[in-house]
């Protein structure tokens, strides 16, 4: 059952109010770090459909990651609304793709790719390119295919565009960009070339599909968009042109569409992504109501005039990355602080972050950020030197794990008996015990204390959460310091925050010194409470503004 609509209003300041309450579209938030979107945003979709505007099951809620999906999904199921589809936008054109597949294409669904290293490898030696099946290599590659995709790009016309757009990349034992180019061009060919003999797809394939489907197909196109009529597109500025086509037939010629992102955290940019479609929105819907969010709740004063002057220190700040203020309580300053070697100043961080950890900080609320896997492997090794609990945030895939299969079986089986003094929390940690406290056990049962105190009544409410977790690879918070490269920081948040090799030619790095810059920004917004900030050697020209 829905909540009336004072519990949707409640807590809301008079800038997220006015959102909640604009449920005809279109609407457009520019909505800065820490503002509170999420709630924002489905309190919205909440209101809209306690207002008759809409049906739950007419909604979708589109985001970029599994993780933010996730978020939207569980808020909004704590406002009575728990069938509406809150997902990324692979996974709402897979889903669309899978149903129709038999009518529209015939057979059976191809297999799907989760990762294109194995092929890339394989196309390496069908192409007969001199590039070593190194990671990097292969990470450098997939990188491009996927950039080339998601902008329509052939193999045949890669090079060219490359060229066009500065592509930089780094393959071992090359004589230079143009090679590189060219050799990527005959991977990438010859990668299309044996997806199609094996009969697989990858997930840039799963939105040209379907984007291809939903044009030619009109009784499809009907059928989708008498299913989804209400729409709302987080991290809006993260959208490729791709996406935005599949978006455009998505909607038709509606308008009920409600945007939200940030100019100033486009940090996609090297993958095809372009903030010119929220930049633009107005363009294209001249009714648009537009609304901005900039009262931070994540970080102190401190910390976000440090972002601030991040980006006013290129006139990053505009009418589109607005300036934000803090609603918190003062605390300390960023800190900074250079060493003369990485090395050392991987052992300065290791150690503050046990200084913090004694100091009565729990671990999971502690995260290190850098600019690449490569220095996260290190700071790794400290902390495991120093026996302190890390894991690297990856593509590891946690509901596959056989132990954590083992464990919802037993949850599963728990869920249908009767709680014995009516506290199923305690229950839960009655049938866990056997398994220790080993780090997935205490990271379910963080999970299920937080589902209960949210107002879960039973332990089915937690197995719900988790099985629509495991469901979209969404897994809970695990136990320990998170070490996070800053793009795969975003959209998180943590007490204590350590920025390491922010150097000259680590940060930033590459061409694209505006969009460095925002990642920079994107990295410093993490932070709810303290910041240090690290470098070795010559200190980044980000750090300018600090001295």
């Amino acid at each position: 059952m829905a909540l009336d609509n004072d519990a949707i209003f409640a807590q809301l300041d008079p800038e997220q109010l006015a959102v909640v309450k604009a449920i005809t579209g279109p609407v457009c938030v520019i909505a800065g770090a820490g503002t509170g979107k999420t709630r924002v945003i489905t309190n919205r979709i909440a209101y809209a459909i306690n207002s008759g505007v809409t049906d739950s099951t007419k909604v979708l809620a589109l985001t970029f990651t599994a993780k933010a999906a996730g978020q939207m999904r569980s808020r909004l199921r704590s406002l009575g609304v728990p069938n509406a589809a809150a997902r990324t936008f692979h996974s709402a054109a897979l889903k669309q793709l899978l149903y129709f597949w038999p009518y529209a294409f015939g057979g059976q669904f191809p297999s799907l790719l989760t990762t294109k290293s194995g092929f890339i490898s394989q196309a390496i030696a069908r192409a007969e390119v001199a590039i070593p099946a190194q990671v990097n290599a292969l990470h450098e590659i997939a990188s491009e295919i996927e950039w080339a995709k998601v902008l329509e790009i052939s193999p045949d016309n890669y090079q060219q565009e490359a060229i066009a757009n500065n592509r930089l990349v780094k393959l071992p034992n090359s004589k230079g960009d143009s090679e590189n180019l060219s050799m990527i061009a005959r991977v990438y060919e010859a990668y299309e070339s044996l997806k199609k003999q094996e009969r697989t797809l990858d997930f840039e394939d799963v939105l040209l599909l379907t984007v291809g489907m939903l044009e030619e197909d009109r009784t499809v196109r009907e059928r989708v968009h008498d299913q989804y009529r209400y729409f709302t597109v987080d991290e809006y500025q993260d959208v490729s042109p791709l996406q935005q086509r599949l978006l455009n037939l998505w909607l038709g010629n509606r308008q009920e569409i409600c945007v939200v992102g940030d100019a100033a955290q486009t940090i996609y940019s090297f993958a095809g992504a372009t903030s010119n479609f929220l930049l633009n929105f107005q363009n294209r819907f001249a009714n648009a109501q537009v609304f901005r969010l900039s009262r931070g709740y994540r970080s102190t004063p401190e910390i976000i005039n440090t972002a601030n002057a991040i980006l006013q220190a290129a006139n990053l700040i505009s009418d589109h990355g607005q300036q934000l203020q803090s609603a918190n309580a003062h605390g300390d300053k960023p800190a900074v602080n250079g060493f003369n070697t990485f090395q050392d100043e991987i052992s300065y961080v290791a150690g503050e972050v046990a200084r913090c950890i004694s100091q009565g900080v729990d671990s999971s609320e502690i995260a290190v950020l850098a600019r690449t896997n490569a220095q996260l492997d290190q700071v790794k090794a400290a902390l495991n030197n120093a026996k302190i609990p890390s894991q690297i945030r990856s593509g590891e895939r946690f509901f596959d794990r056989t132990d954590v299969k083992d464990l919802m079986r037993i949850i599963r089986s728990a869920s249908v008996l009767p709680s014995e003094g009516g506290d199923w929390y305690a229950d839960l940690v009655a049938v866990l015990r056997p398994f220790g406290e080993a780090d997935y056990v205490i990271a379910f049962l963080r999970l299920a204390k937080s589902i209960q105190e949210n107002g879960g009544k039973n332990m089915r409410a937690f197995l719900r959460e988790i099985e629509d977790r495991a469901e979209q690879n969404n897994p809970p918070t695990l136990p320990g310091v998170t070490l996070a490269t800053l793009h795969a920081a975003k959209g998180l948040e943590w007490r204590q925050l350590f920025l390491i090799g922010v150097s000259d030619g680590v940060l930033p790095m590459g061409n694209d010194l505006n969009e460095e810059r925002r990642l920079f920004y994107v990295g410093i917004t993490r932070a709810k409470e303290r910041i240090q900030i690290t470098y070795a050697g010559k200190p980044s020209v980000f750090l300018a503004q600090f001295n």
